[in-house]
């Protein structure tokens, strides 16, 4: 899939300036790191890696490292304090929008932190209502699924993070972009997919016809922008109109964006 890539600098170590191999791989021991383009502590987000994914190093410099994440093959600068050496494999992830960890396992307790959807841990143990993370914390054991076990609708997962907020960038319900929405709910049904909205346009699915008729899951392109059909004629996607993500009428939609020289580009059905 990436090679058809070859020359973006997005995805291609040497059309990045990567040479040689990694100096070191390492794995996000945040909630979420960002990943960017540059290194700059106030510069915008190109995406962000969520805790345990994993990170090939080739130059660290000034508390920034650059180099490739594994699973979208994105490259960029991660700031170094989010990553740590690599754990030992992860056996669950989380299944829901966002959830707490404990320090000890009771709800009634104060959360020490947070992880997101698609967020990987190890399981070690099980106390009451919450399993045990390797390192200590705890976390509801309903929030949890065992590795492997995959969203049979990725629409329904999309629709979750309803009116999450609009974050360039973003893949996770604390912020989500267009096409960063679309990666969230496809990985949680177990497909791993590219980045940007041109990236998943060339690469997800089947073209169908855009005048329809469209189904539940059909992924909608204009240039720069990319939405999930929920319905035949109602689609969800986050938007910078709203800042949020949203689910409104097909039809209103793209009578809104043909208004600015928008058009239908394409219709990939996964």
């Amino acid at each position: 899939m990436l090679d058809r890539f070859k020359g973006d600098k997005r995805l291609d170590p040497a059309a990045a300036g990567l040479t040689g191999k990694p100096r070191e791989t390492l794995a996000v021991e945040t909630a979420v790191a960002p990943l960017k383009d540059a290194p700059e502590p106030f510069g915008p987000l190109a995406s962000t890696l969520l805790h345990r994914e994993v990170f090939d190093v080739y130059e660290t410099a000034d508390g920034w490292c650059r180099g490739r994440a594994h699973e979208s093959g994105y490259i960029g600068y991660v700031p170094a304090a989010t990553l740590g050496p690599m754990p030992d494999a992860p056996s669950h992830v989380v299944t829901i929008p966002m959830t707490h960890t404990y320090g000890v396992p009771t709800i009634k307790a104060e959360p020490v932190g947070m992880l997101f959807l698609n967020s990987c841990v190890r399981v070690t143990g099980e106390e009451g209502a919450f399993l045990q993370l390797a390192g200590g914390l705890y976390i509801e054991h309903t929030h949890l699924a065992p590795i492997g076990e995959v969203a049979t609708d990725f629409v329904a997962v999309a629709e979750m993070v309803r009116h999450a907020p609009y974050l360039w960038g973003g893949n996770t319900v604390q912020g989500l972009d267009c096409s960063g929405l679309v990666q969230m709910a496809m990985l949680r049904a177990g497909q791993v997919v590219l980045r940007d909205a041109d990236m998943q346009e060339a690469t997800i699915g089947a073209a169908v016809d855009a005048d329809g008729p469209l189904m539940r899951g059909d992924l909608v392109f204009w240039r720069g922008h990319v939405g999930i059909m929920t319905g035949p004629e109602t689609i969800i996607h986050a938007t910078e109109y709203t800042l949020r993500v949203v689910e409104e009428d097909f039809p209103t939609m793209c009578a809104r964006l043909t208004k600015i020289g928008l058009d239908v580009t394409s219709v990939k059905r996964p």
